[in-house]
């Protein structure tokens, strides 16, 4: 029965071209990669324009060099959960680099580790969301904040992407003893930003908490690299931020940083921190080196160079949406190198993909459940290793596809 309904389930997800397929690199990450999709037999190189590796840090050589410095310094694996005997130098090291970085941002804080963003996430909105809470939640957050509220004891509110007017009025009629704001600060799927700003006001006048996840933040907008929270100018304490090490920091993990109070609970009660083998301490040793670079100079001429290619190809695809402007095509509003050419239909989003899969271009197309129906897209995400003639090449491939299909 289980074999037969499951199969009956998968034929549901055919039907609706909603089957996802498996591409397996043959190559380190990198603007250029070969690629080989489970559906063939023979591997092709491709241009990337889907990695999250917004610095170019995977592969950078410094950044290598002290992995492997890190693997002869503190061996293999943790051995065990960071309260057992798995939590090394470089584990605690990481911790306080960041909580430094922080210190203007989030007064008074501590910072906390993990494995991966998801199981961040899953920390802060269980321990947090207790039946004393009441959460607020962006309607287009990440699955790993969407999961972590589901398992709250709370009460749960959505909010409208982004309309603060609907998330006031929400404000103002909770009664509960803890109020938490949930948001991304760049959305993942359409790249625009969470107004930081205006949900301090909020959290102020409502004597409310923000949760912040930043994965596509952190390192890749301001000054200094240090996401979201830095581009506002009325930063206080009232902040628990989540951010990733795996996109721009180039390498895997990721942190909580809050007051230190509220790190000191997370670090006591978390499951996904208590009941998890620590990350390999050569991983946390090289992301020091990655910190490094981030917030010095090269990460800063990286960034730079980001917002080149950033204005570079939004002004590419706001012209290619005009000159089809019947075909119902459409941009996010994006101020970041997510970039996200909504198509409507997730066989339109496939049939393109596949098309610049075949010009030599690996861009995937992004359908429901992960964006609402009828908002397949093509999402593009840029890396600073690309080159403006990487941009135009893409281009020049929307247009040859375009003109064939639409």
């Amino acid at each position: 029965m289980l074999i037969k309904k499951l199969q009956d389930k998968m034929d549901v997800l055919a039907h609706s071209d909603l089957l996802r397929h498996k591409w397996i690199a043959q190559s380190q990450t990198g603007t250029q990669q070969i690629l080989l999709n489970s559906s063939e037999t023979n591997p092709s190189k491709q241009t990337l324009f889907c990695s999250n590796d917004y610095l170019g840090f995977a592969s950078h050589p410094d950044i290598l060099c002290a992995l492997k410095d890190g693997i002869d310094r503190w061996g293999g694996g943790s051995g065990a959960s960071h309260l057992i005997s798995g939590h090394m130098g470089p584990h605690e090291a990481l911790e306080v680099k960041l909580s430094e970085l922080f210190a203007r941002l989030i007064p008074d804080n501590r910072c906390l580790t993990f494995s991966t963003g998801y199981m961040a996430n899953l920390a802060v909105m269980t321990v947090l969301g207790d039946a004393d809470s009441e959460i607020f939640s962006d309607e287009l957050n990440h699955a790993s904040l969407i999961d972590g509220i589901r398992l709250c004891k709370g009460k749960v509110n959505i909010y409208k992407h982004r309309d603060y007017d609907a998330l006031a009025q929400l404000l103002d009629k909770s009664t509960a003893d803890v109020r938490l704001i949930v948001t991304d600060g760049i959305f993942s799927m359409d790249g625009d930003r969470a107004n930081v700003e205006v949900l301090q006001k909020l959290a102020h006048k409502y004597d409310a908490w923000i949760v912040v996840d930043d994965a596509h933040g952190y390192g890749v907008i301001g000054g200094e690299g240090l996401g979201s929270l830095e581009v506002e100018q009325s930063i206080n304490g009232r902040m628990i931020l989540v951010g990733t090490l795996s996109k721009s920091a180039g390498l895997s993990g990721a942190f909580v940083v809050a007051h230190q109070t509220i790190i000191d609970y997370i670090f006591q009660t978390a499951r996904t921190y208590i009941y998890t083998t620590a990350p390999l301490p050569a991983i946390s040793y090289a992301l020091l080196k990655s910190l490094d670079l981030m917030h010095g100079d090269e990460g800063r001429q990286r960034r730079g160079h980001l917002r080149v290619l950033e204005q570079h190809l939004r002004c590419g695809l706001s012209d290619l949406v005009d000159e089809y402007s019947n075909a119902g095509l459409s941009i996010s509003d994006s101020v970041s190198p997510i970039q996200a050419v909504i198509v409507g239909e997730s066989q339109r989003a496939i049939d393109l993909s596949d098309g610049l899969s075949e010009l030599g271009f690996r861009v995937p197309g992004i359908r429901p459940p992960t964006v609402p129906i009828g908002t397949s897209r093509i999402r593009v995400t840029l890396s600073a290793d690309h080159s403006i003639n990487d941009v135009d090449r893409l281009m020049d491939a929307f247009r040859i596809l375009f003109k064939k299909t639409i």
